[in-house]
């Protein structure tokens, strides 16, 4: 650990004492401070009322945005396969990048080292690891490094696994958890990971949830459309299947309402924890963070997936961080989910393994610094790739050919392409070399340019209807 991070810690560790002694509440044996982290699966950035969706109940969730720091810009990397969730839960257990975690072609030599993994590395310094929640695309190996893993991919198979009641289940075990530590008076710190299944599809809630959303009261988004203008190089994907094309509003509708009522039931469920904490007297000593896996569309620009890399699309997730220590407010830092393993690590008194790309939160968390980087890079596959700074945002389709360049200050929900307006030539070339920049400084291997084009007109299969399948968690698409 470098001098500035050692510093930057012992910063952090003094806030947190001196807040636990200001509300009474220090446990000699505990001075480090326990971590719960919240990572929903398919999670879009606007997904609470407090980041910005009044349609929403959220009011547990909310509270964190309230006494924490939310991160509005916050991203996943890159997916080289259609299931995002599986290189973005990769990336941020071993703070790589997507290009260089286990089975990527510029895979660093200790990529697939279960020492370097977060939760062992977390162990070393001390503390308790335990997780409950999906396995399926969800980085097996890191998980299995917990010292407990439950696994509940919620798949249905089973009376007692069913998707309606995956929320109360996870917070059934973990109130569980916490009652056993608070009787056993445990000695360590925790860092515990919940990743439920929801509100991924099929968008099951109890009953009490689904009736909270009408869906002929649920607002279109300013970005829908019945169809995208062109092939993204990934039209068909299984997520894409999950509404008929073209897109109408009144299944569009539907289908957002289901989403909501997973996301209320998963605050329901989370605020019993949060509860619980409060009841062991632990809360004040403990960092509690929300965040998604990836992004959704839901009839943003005709799409219905995660498989692109508009703002309300696959890439963009929410997070917020709040506890002892942690500043208020909102930061517009630019931060990739990958940042969350140093910051845990600093957070713990941890030695950050060697090949970790992700950027230590701390510094902002603690109004010290207001950002990480000045740049964000995102990717699909080998068809799409995008980069955005503080207001500027370009989109290349390098299979057909096609470019977008949105002004995100002007045009939050990318409603109008600058790329072929004359004024802003220069601005799409500054745009598009930091783009070549970011690709070479994260080893992506795939061009910006192709010898001979996809034609970009794009029809649309024979209609397919798979609202609310069955989960496919093995291979998800």
């Amino acid at each position: 650990m470098t001098h500035d991070a050692i510093r930057r810690l012992a910063v952090f560790v003094i806030s947190v004492v001196a807040s636990l002694v200001a509300g009474g509440m220090v446990r000699a044996q505990i001075v480090k401070p326990n971590i719960l982290h919240i990572h929903a699966d398919d999670h879009r950035p606007d997904g609470l009322r407090a980041l910005g969706n009044p349609s929403l109940q959220t009011p547990h969730l909310d509270s964190l945005v309230e006494r924490g720091m939310s991160f509005p810009r916050c991203y996943t990397m890159g997916s080289m396969v259609g299931a995002v969730c599986t290189p973005s839960r990769t990336m941020m257990l071993t703070g790589r990048s997507w290009q260089r975690i286990s089975g990527a072609p510029a895979a660093a030599p200790n990529a697939a080292d279960p020492a370097t993994f977060l939760p062992r590395v977390i162990a070393a310094a001390g503390y308790e690891t335990w997780h409950m929640g999906k396995k399926g695309n969800g980085f097996p190996a890191g998980l299995q490094e917990f010292e407990t893993s439950i696994i509940d991919d919620a798949r249905g198979n089973l009376p007692d696994d069913d998707r309606a009641h995956a929320s109360r289940r996870l917070a059934d075990r973990a109130i569980g958890f916490l009652k056993d530590r608070a009787t056993g008076q445990a000695t360590r710190p925790f860092y515990i990971y919940l990743a439920p299944p929801v509100p991924h599809d099929p968008r099951s809630a109890e009953p009490q949830f689904h009736k909270l959303y009408d869906p002929a009261k649920i607002p279109l988004s300013p970005a829908f459309l019945p169809q995208h203008p062109w092939d993204n190089g990934d039209m068909a994907v299984r997520d894409e299947q999950l509404a008929p094309w073209p897109r109408s509003p009144e299944d569009t509708k539907k289908q957002t309402a289901d989403y909501y009522a997973c996301i209320t039931g998963l605050d329901h469920h989370v605020g019993r924890i949060f509860a619980e904490l409060k009841a062991d007297g632990q809360w004040d000593n403990t960092v509690i963070v929300f965040s998604g896996d990836n992004g959704l569309s839901l009839g943003e620009h005709g799409l219905f997936g995660k498989q692109n890399l508009y703002e309300f699309g696959g890439m963009h997730v929410p997070l917020v961080i709040a506890g002892p220590g942690i500043s208020q407010g909102k930061s517009t830092a630019l931060v990739y989910l990958m940042d969350l393993f140093p910051t845990f690590a600093e957070m713990a008194g941890a030695e950050v393994p060697g090949g970790v790309e992700g950027k230590s939160l701390v510094p902002i968390l603690t109004g010290k610094e207001t950002k990480v980087r000045d740049v964000l890079y995102t990717a699909y596959r080998d068809c799409q790739r995008a980069l955005r700074d503080d207001r500027w945002k370009l989109i290349r389709y390098p299979l057909v050919d096609r470019t977008q360049l949105f002004d995100l200050r002007a045009d939050p929900h990318e409603l109008m392409n600058l790329a072929d307006q004359p004024a802003q030539t220069t601005k799409l070339r500054e745009v598009a070399a930091l783009l070549e920049r970011e690709i070479a400084r994260y080893a992506d291997s795939f061009p910006l340019t192709v010898a001979h084009p996809n034609p970009a007109e794009w029809t649309p299969p024979v209609p397919v209807r798979q609202s609310n399948p069955k989960p496919n968690l093995e291979g998800k698409r």
